[in-house]
Formats: C-alpha cells, sequence, structure tokens
C-alpha cells in the first residue's frame, strides 16, 4: 500500500524570527495573515494531524484544519532541554564546546534533551507506522516544526543524520512523502500559495 505523507511547517512567529531554540510561542500577525491566506491551497488528505506545538496548533487552526487534525505526540519539536527558549547566539557564546559538539556529533546531547540521532528516530518511527495493517488511511496531512519536517526527510532517503543541518524547510511550505516503510520518495518544499484563479 502507498501512503502519501504531507508535512506542514508552521507559520512564522517572534521566537522563528529572533533564532531562539525551541521556540513554542504564538504566531506572530503576520504569520497568523499567511497561514489564512494559505488554507485555499492546503492539499486534502485522508487525515489532518498536529504537532503539539502552540505554533504548530494556531497554523493548523489558520489553515482551516483544526476541527478535523488531531494532536498526534510523536510530531512534537526538538527537545532541546534547557536550551529551550534561548537564541542560538546566546548559547554558543556561554557554552562554545557544547555548541560544537552538538552540531558535530548526531549523538550529542549537551543540552540535556534529545540527540539529533533520537530525533531522527523518533520521527523515523511515526513516518513507518504509518504504512502498517492498522494505520488509519493511506493519506496524510501533518503541520510539524521544521525539525521534524527535517527529519522525516533524512529518515525517508536514508541520508547520514548530519545531512540534517543541510535541510532547510520555510515557513509555510510542504513537504510530501510518498511509499511505505523503507522507501520512501520525496517533494521538498512547496509554498503554501492560493491557486490562480481561473
Amino acid at each position: 500500500m502507498t501512503v502519501r505523507v504531507m508535512l506542514i511547517s508552521p507559520a512564522m512567529n517572534a521566537a522563528l524570527r529572533e533564532a531562539r531554540f525551541d521556540g513554542d510561542a504564538p504566531l506572530d500577525r503576520s504569520g497568523r495573515e499567511r497561514a489564512r491566506a494559505a488554507a485555499d491551497a492546503v492539499p486534502d488528505a485522508g487525515l489532518a494531524l498536529t504537532g503539539p506545538s502552540e505554533r504548530c496548533r494556531e497554523t493548523t487552526d489558520a489553515l482551516g484544519l483544526a476541527a478535523r487534525a488531531r494532536t498526534e505526540p510523536a510530531l512534537a519539536g526538538w527537545d532541546l532541554a534547557r536550551w529551550a527558549g534561548r537564541r542560538l547566539d546566546e548559547v554558543a557564546a556561554a557554552e562554545p564546546a557544547q555548541v560544537a559538539a552538538w552540531l558535530g556529533d548526531p549523538a550529542a546531547a549537551p543540552h540535556g534533551g534529545e540527540s539529533l540521532h533520537e530525533l531522527v528516530g523518533r520521527t523515523g518511527r511515526w513516518l513507518d507506522s504509518l504504512g502498517g495493517p492498522d494505520a488509519p488511511g493511506t493519506s496524510f496531512l501533518a503541520v510539524a516544526e521544521a525539525a521534524v519536517v527535517r527529519a522525516a526527510v533524512v529518515h525517508g532517503l536514508r541520508l547520514p543524520a548530519e545531512a540534517f543541518w543541510r535541510l532547510d524547510v520555510a515557513p509555510l511550505t510542504l513537504t510530501g512523502l510518498s511509499g511505505r516503510s523503507g522507501r520512501w520518495n520525496v517533494g521538498l518544499g512547496r509554498p503554501l500559495t492560493t491557486p490562480p484563479a481561473d
């Protein structure tokens, strides 16, 4: 059975603009307006899901999916523990060796949360579970944090974990995976825009 998974990265918020780790904060006005404007461009799917962060839930609402979307704990953002909410430049200045280890070793978790390997593993287990015999359907649409989208691509294409750092996921873009456990094809980063009028 071929499964189609469409991942939408959430809209902009202040924490993302400020390059804060795990910036789970409400959408800013611009992010909310852009998400509402993109609602007509959201593709249909059998099951709608959202990550548990406030940013994901507000994006889901602004896209008009809240009434039918289910919160999926496996789509939680990257757990960066004691670095959460802090700016990257602040942490790099205070803990340069720890940041270097985090960026250079996929097994490192100097912040006390998930390592990159653990994030990719968690995301991959969720992705692969979608094609199983107990799966609730064959097409899924999920609003998920950018780190989760990047981890899904790394897992889906069987890339080395270090490739995670070379993938960019802009706000309100759609990344699609199709296939099944162990063999995925990826369509990267299509902006959600309203289709042109006929």
